[in-house]
C-alpha cells in the first residue's frame, strides 16, 4: 500500500523491522505468497496519532491482539485475511491515483441513534480524483447477503441523523413524521460534520468490494442487494407538475452503491470500467458510476422545457379561444376580453359581442346623442305669431 508499484521493497521492510524493534508495529499475518501484513501496536498507534492529528489526519481504529481465554491461541485469523483484502483494495485505489497515502482510513465507526456503531472497512478521500469520500465494505463472502443489506440500511439511517446540537425547530420537524428528515437540507445533517460534500446528489457513496469468491456468488449477492436494499439505494420520481415530460430521478435521499471485485481491481486497475452501480447494467469507471446523469441536472432541464412548452400550449389555447368581433371581425384585446368577463366590469361593457374599438364607437355615438338631447332641451320654444313689434309706451292688447 505504501509503495504499490515498487518491486524492491527492502527500504520499506527495513523501516518496518526497525519500528518492530521499538514495539511500534507487529506482523499480523503472513500470506501464502509470503507477503506480510503489518499493523500498529497500541504504542505505535498512540505515537501515530500525535504525529498525524495536528495535520488534520485521522488515524484508523486500533486492532488489538485477542487470545482465546482457554488455549491462549491468537484469535482473528479471519480478520487477518480480511485485513489483507482491505489493504490490497486500498493499494489498488492508490495505484490508480484514487487517494493519497494518508487519505485512507480503516475501521471508521458511524454511531447510530440506537448506539450501534457501523464500522466501515475502509474510507477513502480523493477529491482530486473526483471522489471526495467513499465508504468501502470488503466482503470475502464470509457474510450473508442479507447482512450486507443490513449494513446498507444502517449507512442510510446514519445519513439521516441530525447532530446533537441541531436547533430545536429542525429537531421538531424531523420528529413530526417519519419522512420529515427528507425536508432537512444535507448541510444540517450529522454526516456533513464528518465528511465533505460529495459533489453529487444523495448520501455518502458506498462500495462493496468482493474478494476470494466466485462470479456466481457475487452475482447472487448483488441481486439480493438490488432487490432487498432497493429502498436505500434506489432513486425516486420527482414530484412534478409534468410527470410525463420529466423522466429524471431524484437521488437526494439515496445511498449511491457501487460493486466490484478485488480481482478486477488487480487485473484492470481501479480507474478502469470495473464498477457497477446498483440499478444499472454494465460496468463503468468509478466516477461515471457515482455520477447521476439522469439526476437533478436533467430534472432542471426537463422541468424548464416542460414549463416552457406548457406556457406555449396555454398561450396557443388562449389564442384559439379569444373572441372575435361580430361587427368588424377583429380579435378582442386582452383588456376587452377581461372587460366582458370580469363581473365588476361586465355590467358596463356594453355589447359583449363587439371588440374594444367598436364598443368605443358605440359609446361615442351614445354620448353624442345624449348631448344633442340635452342641448335641445335647454333651447326655449319660439312664439307661434313670431316676435311682436314694439308698440310703444302705454299700449295694451285687448283681450278677446
Amino acid at each position: 500500500m505504501t509503495r504499490p508499484g515498487n518491486q524492491h521493497d527492502k527500504l520499506v521492510r527495513d523501516n518496518l523491522l526497525d519500528l518492530e524493534d521499538h514495539h511500534l508495529v507487529r506482523i499480523e499475518l503472513v500470506r501464502e505468497d509470503q507477503r506480510q501484513v503489518w499493523v500498529l501496536t497500541k504504542r505505535g498507534h498512540g505515537e501515530a496519532k500525535q504525529l498525524l492529528e495536528p495535520k488534520g489526519i485521522r488515524v484508523s481504529a486500533l486492532r488489538e491482539e485477542k487470545y482465546d481465554p482457554d488455549t491462549g491461541e491468537l484469535l482473528g485469523t479471519g480478520y487477518d485475511d480480511h485485513a489483507a483484502a482491505v489493504t490490497s483494495t486500498a493499494a489498488e485505489l492508490h495505484r490508480a491515483g484514487i487517494g493519497h497515502r494518508l487519505g485512507f482510513q480503516t475501521e471508521i465507526g458511524h454511531r447510530l441513534g440506537s448506539g450501534f456503531v457501523q464500522r466501515a472497512d475502509l474510507v477513502v478521500r480523493a477529491p482530486e480524483a473526483g471522489v471526495p469520500v467513499l465508504l468501502l465494505e470488503i466482503d470475502r463472502r464470509s457474510e450473508d447477503a442479507h447482512d450486507l443489506v443490513a449494513k446498507l440500511r444502517r449507512y442510510w439511517e446514519w445519513g439521516r441523523l441530525l447532530p446533537r446540537d441541531a436547533d430545536k425547530h429542525t429537531v421538531d420537524l424531523a420528529r413530526s413524521r417519519p419522512d420529515a428528515i427528507e425536508h432537512v437540507d444535507h448541510e444540517q445533517r450529522l454526516w456533513r460534520r464528518v465528511y465533505p460534500p460529495t459533489g453529487r446528489e444523495g448520501l455518502v457513496p458506498l462500495a462493496f468490494v468482493f474478494a476470494d469468491t466466485t462470479t456466481a456468488k457475487v452475482a447472487n449477492t448483488v441481486a439480493v442487494l438490488e432487490e432487498a436494499g432497493r429502498r436505500y439505494w434506489a432513486p425516486r420520481r420527482y414530484d412534478t407538475l409534468y410527470p410525463k415530460a420529466v423522466t429524471a430521478r431524484d437521488y437526494r435521499q439515496a445511498v449511491p452503491v457501487v460493486v466490484t471485485t478485488l480481482e478486477q481491481l488487480q487485473e484492470h486497475g481501479a480507474d478502469a470500467a470495473v464498477w457497477r452501480r446498483l440499478g444499472r447494467t454494465g460496468e463503468q469507471t468509478l466516477t461515471a458510476a457515482l455520477d447521476n446523469p439522469e439526476g437533478h441536472a436533467l430534472y432542471r432541464d426537463q422541468e424548464a422545457r416542460a414549463d416552457a412548452e406548457d406556457k406555449r400550449r396555454r398561450a396557443a389555447q388562449r389564442e384559439a379561444e379569444r373572441p372575435v368581433c361580430k361587427r368588424c371581425g377583429r380579435k378582442f384585446t386582452d383588456e376587452r376580453w377581461e372587460e366582458i368577463t370580469v363581473h365588476r366590469t361586465a355590467v358596463r361593457a356594453g355589447d359583449k359581442s363587439v371588440c374594444g374599438p367598436c364598443h368605443a364607437d358605440d359609446v361615442a355615438r351614445e354620448e353624442a346623442a345624449t348631448a344633442a338631447t340635452r342641448l335641445q332641451a335647454t333651447v326655449p320654444p319660439e312664439a307661434e305669431d313670431g316676435p311682436e313689434p314694439d308698440r310703444g309706451r302705454g299700449w295694451f292688447r285687448r283681450r278677446p
